[in-house]
């Protein structure tokens, strides 16, 4: 018989991918041009030529043996060294190699940490709003999943429920900066804070807690932004990372875990990783892909156009009447919607062929994610549609 927890899955489909369906089958209806879809993070910008030529060289010049061999269980030495020492040098850390694990993409690096710090019947704790596929991601270890309700009016933490949702099943807070869907970055006070609290409470409780921070936008931050590297401020830290955003390179899926050299356990935590990726399947990423992101760890693709793109999309949703925290980085943006039901609100949208995400779909409702990985241009053609679509459903906007 087929596994029944897995065909129940299929009864939770994740939302953005139903909205990016439902968008991708409009646009053969009417023409994917006139479909303002912004459901899916899918990076809008080509990856650097950097990133192409170190491709194409290896594949000219590299043994093909070395090119297209089984990489060691751990990953490969030379891009596990290559990350430690890029991530020393930009902020300040003391990584070695034994502390980087190749993975598949932040999704990859997530379920070999959490499988790593928590046990069946443990908690993780994350904060809302947060990526929705954190459920199936902390479900797949044994542990259980909890969510601390959001400050809406920062999207900072909130610690007043944070402090109140801690307990001594607690082993691991699962943490995302830059946020998706929120765009919000969390401030060095609010990871200060954090880290202050986790230590008090490892201290209380008598067992290690775990910060596993999910940080595929790292490096997709805007000017102005006060933009910390979560792992300098906590010893007991997992840094979870793709080249996804950065780089482009969604299809690649190619990224790390960063395990702090201060971790309970740091020089074991990697070799455990390996022995993860047994159980899972998972066998390494790529050794042509980890060649090539090895050459280019300090390179990303033109990234500008998110920021253009947010300034717009901000201005235009604050002149038409939404309530909206100013994204600091990524590609999303994070508007209360102009009814208490999101979901009802999403689905009036689509009339007018705009997509979005409903907010409960990350752990809070009321609002919808805006995923602006799209031309400039199209964002300014689906202003009209916007005000449009506000002042007939809602008697809203100019």
């Amino acid at each position: 018989m087929i596994n029944q927890e897995f065909r129940k899955m299929i009864e939770g489909k994740s939302v953005i991918r139903e909205q990016s369906e439902y968008a991708t089958a409009r646009g053969r209806e009417i023409g994917y041009e006139n479909v303002f879809d912004f459901s899916l993070g899918n990076p809008s910008v080509p990856c650097p030529p950097e990133y192409t030529q170190a491709v194409v060289d290896l594949h000219l010049r590299e043994d093909p043996m070395v090119l297209h061999g089984y990489s060691p269980s751990q990953s490969l030495p030379s891009t596990r060294a290559a990350v430690a020492e890029s991530l020393n040098r930009r902020f300040g850390m003391d990584y070695r190699m034994e502390h980087i694990f190749m993975t598949s993409g932040a999704t990859g690096a997530i379920a070999h940490a959490l499988r790593c710090v928590t046990c069946p019947g443990e908690q993780v704790l994350t904060f809302a709003p947060y990526f929705g596929e954190y459920g199936p991601y902390v479900a797949g270890t044994g542990a259980e999943l909890k969510v601390v309700p959001a400050d809406t009016e920062s999207f900072q933490i909130n610690f007043d429920a944070f402090e109140k949702a801690m307990n001594p099943k607690v082993a691991a807070v699962l943490l995302n900066t830059p946020n998706n869907p929120s765009g919000v970055v969390y401030s060095t006070d609010t990871i200060r804070r954090l880290a202050r609290v986790l230590t008090e409470k490892q201290r209380e409780y008598g067992h290690d807690i775990f910060l596993v921070s999910d940080e595929p936008y790292r490096e997709i931050v805007f000017e102005g932004t006060d933009a910390p590297f979560v792992s300098a401020f906590y010893d007991n830290s997992l840094c979870c990372y793709s080249f996804s955003k950065s780089l482009s390179l969604p299809g690649e899926r190619i990224g790390y875990v960063a395990v702090n050299p201060r971790c309970t356990d740091a020089d074991l935590m990697a070799v455990i990783f390996s022995q993860i990726s047994r159980k899972t399947g998972h066998n390494c990423p790529s050794s042509s892909v980890q060649l090539a992101v090895e050459r280019v760890l300090d390179k990303t693709s033109d990234l500008s156009v998110y920021e253009r793109n947010r300034d717009l999309i901000y201005d235009e949703l604050v002149k038409l009447g939404f309530r909206v925290v100013r994204p600091g980085g990524t590609f999303y943006i994070f508007p209360q919607a102009l009814e208490e039901d999101d979901v009802a609100f999403c689905e009036k949208a689509k009339k007018y062929d705009l997509i979005f995400v409903p907010g409960s779909a990350f752990g809070c409702p009321g609002y919808f994610r805006m995923a602006y990985c799209i031309g400039t241009e199209k964002v300014l053609r689906s202003f009209p549609v916007l005000e449009r679509f506000v002042r007939e459903e809602y008697g809203a906007g100019r």
